[in-house]
């Protein structure tokens, strides 16, 4: 391992850094968008547009990854991210500062394509811990920045500059790891489309973004108070980042298959928990479990569906199809869920899917990534 860390030290610093970034210029949308508001003189509707707008960009660069993604480096979706950065903090007229909210947001779905698979697979049967590691760091930025932004007087500019030019930084100290393209680490195995492991992604990360997008307003229907349920997202967050940096060290004791299980059987009983008994501990732990299913998911779908450039795109559009949609279905029925509904729906949901998982066992988790 030491040498496998030695020989690729320079993929994961620029990998880490990269998800650090990350982590920041999305954490910044929350407390930035009443400023937007008042800068561009629009109600917080309107300036919410500019989340919307950093999906469709990640979308987006999803897509080009699966049409044109074999010869872009990570120099590329640093470039992206720093342009969109940058476009932000200097856009005059919000019809641009919504554009550069989808270039930023087209580098985060680049990012996220060059450096998972190539993670993965740089660290041998390690490969899953580092890959763990990589998206932790996702959440170290998103704790910093909203604190960064408060001792900037909560001025977006600034905050967007900075990510802007830590995007620089990271691209000029990036070196050989960041010249490599996505063709040089991903080829061999073809292109294996595997809808079952698809469909799951679907499902786990649609509960993932669910349960961050709408928990706290289920908290709040359950009878917390908007500042409790934002304290207690917080929590949430800490338990997501925890399981993170523990998988680390302990992701190889468990096929991934068998961790996505793990993952949705553990969140069943949390979420019923939260409907029968205290709604906001019950979901603080659903942080922990929610925080197995990227990983369990990505390396299963990555094992299973070859080693073509094509692959790691259309995982991760999976997962953005599930984070999108699902939090939108269930927006839409809020409201006739009750004090708890939210909660049985995703121990109904969860418990399914985990019960299907365990049926496929056998065909599933003896597979693991060809390293």
């Amino acid at each position: 391992m030491r040498s496998l860390i030695k020989t690729h030290a320079g993929l994961l610093i620029v990998g880490v850094l990269t998800f650090v970034l990350m982590g920041a210029g999305q954490s910044l949308y929350g407390p930035a968008l009443p400023a937007f508001a008042r800068g561009f003189g629009l109600d917080l509707g309107q300036a919410g547009l500019v989340i919307s707008a950093h999906w469709v960009g990640c979308f987006a660069g999803v897509g080009f990854m699966f049409l044109r993604g074999a010869g872009i480096t990570p120099r590329v979706a640093l470039g992206v991210m720093g342009l969109g950065a940058a476009g932000m903090a200097l856009a005059p007229e919000w019809s641009l500062f919504l554009a550069s909210a989808t270039v930023l947001g087209a580098g985060y779905g680049i990012s996220t394509v060059v450096f998972n698979p190539r993670v993965l697979r740089a660290f041998g049967a390690r490969g899953p811990g580092m890959m763990s590691l990589l998206n932790a760091s996702f959440g170290v930025g998103a704790i910093v920045a909203p604190l960064v932004f408060v001792a900037s007087g909560n001025a977006p500019v600034i905050s967007f500059a900075l990510v802007a030019g830590l995007a620089v930084l990271i691209w000029l100290g990036a070196g050989a790891a960041g010249q490599e393209p996505v063709a040089a680490v991903m080829q061999g195995r073809g292109f294996r489309p595997d809808w079952v492991i698809l469909g799951f992604g679907v499902v786990a990360i649609g509960i993932e973004a669910s349960l961050i997008g709408l928990g706290p307003a289920a908290l709040i229907a359950a009878g917390e108070t908007e500042v409790a349920a934002a304290q207690w997202l917080s929590v949430f967050f800490g338990g997501f980042l925890g399981i993170r940096l523990v998988l680390i060290f302990a992701s190889h004791l468990l096929h991934a298959f068998q961790l996505l299980t793990l993952a949705l059987g553990i969140s069943a009983v949390l979420a019923a928990g939260a409907a029968l008994w205290h709604p906001a501990l019950f979901f603080v732990a659903l942080g922990a479990s929610a925080g197995m299913f990227f990983q369990g998911f990505y390396v299963t779908a990555s094992a299973r569906m070859g080693d073509d450039p094509r692959v790691a795109p259309t995982i991760i559009a999976a997962g953005l199809v599930g984070g999108i949609v699902l939090p939108l279905v269930l927006s839409q029925v809020f409201g006739s869920l009750g004090r708890v509904g939210f909660f049985w729906v995703v121990a109904a949901v969860t418990g399914a899917a985990c019960l299907i998982a365990v049926a496929l066992q056998r065909r599933m988790a003896h597979v693991d990534v060809g390293l």
